[in-house]
């Protein structure tokens, strides 16, 4: 595996797999890999040539820098990982080689989507990620990049993104990656003790009743059940649970039967934020 730190040594690299028409795949993470990273880059090197991982923990997508501050930060484990799935190549920068002196998001529009869920509990958070995604798909210009479903809202935005500045990348989701009892796999589930792991598989189970009761209530009953069931469990805090049109992000109102749906929740466990959601019948 051979692994780039600049800008410069992997553009000269991808332009030479260019120049031999080699297909590039991408997988940008934040390090702290898991088994639902590396399902990503199986699917990727089953498509592509090359296969492109980038790790870089982004600091202006976290609006809570206690949260940055501990960010799992695991290298040399992630390099193992990477080299028993055969990852071509690593590309692992600083933060200066990124943004340089000036460690500010850009201001996207991306068409309501980022006033969503995620986007009303964590201010700028897409902004931080459009930057550092479009920073990236710049310098590798990968043709497929490839991103998990644990975060749809985020890989909704990736879309739009692409979609308004015409970049030239197809953006692939992949089914999310999940522990044996539904826990969606995350780098943040290695901050949790045994007691919060044990609890956190809760999030899930109350997700799949969730999407039954769905079939035969509306979504302000579904959503009021669900509220109810974590004023009930001592060690989870729901921060929110939306029922929400796949398309537009926005909650649901009227049932409609041609329309894709989705539930998403966030939850603290202690002072660790967990995400998920699931898709959901409409009839």
């Amino acid at each position: 595996m051979k692994i780039f730190n600049t800008k410069q040594e992997i553009k000269s690299f991808i332009r030479t797999q260019g120049e031999s028409n080699k297909t590039i795949g991408f997988v940008p993470t934040m390090g702290a890999l898991h088994e639902g990273h590396l399902s990503l880059i199986k699917k990727a090197k089953k498509k592509n040539d090359i296969v492109v991982v980038s790790i870089f923990v982004n600091p202006t997508q976290f609006n809570n820098k206690e949260d940055l501050v501990k960010y799992p930060k695991t290298y040399k484990n992630d390099t193992r990982l990477l080299e028993s799935v055969s990852c071509d190549v690593l590309f692992f920068p600083s933060v200066e080689e990124i943004y340089g002196n000036n460690i500010l998001p850009i201001k996207f529009n991306f068409d309501g989507l980022e006033h969503q869920m995620e986007g009303k509990f964590r201010e700028g958070h897409f902004n931080g990620v459009g930057t550092i995604v479009k920073a990236l798909f710049e310098v590798i210009k990968p043709h497929n990049a490839y991103f998990g479903e644990k975060d749809f809202q985020q890989l909704k935005i990736i879309k739009k993104m692409v979609e308004k500045h015409h970049l030239n990348v197809e953006v692939i989701g992949c089914e999310i990656f999940r522990e044996k009892d539904g826990l969606a796999m995350s780098s943040r589930n290695s901050r949790l003790n045994n007691k919060q792991r044990t609890s956190a598989s809760f999030i899930y189970r109350t997700l799949e009743k969730a999407r039954d009761k769905f079939e035969t209530e509306n979504a302000a009953k579904t959503t009021e059940w669900v509220d109810k069931q974590f004023k009930k469990h001592p060690s989870l805090e729901l921060e929110y649970f939306t029922i929400a049109d796949e398309k537009t992000l926005e909650s649901l109102k009227n049932k409609e039967s041609d329309k894709k749906y989705r539930a998403f929740i966030a939850v603290f466990a202690g002072e660790i934020r967990l995400i998920d959601n699931i898709r959901l019948k409409t009839n």
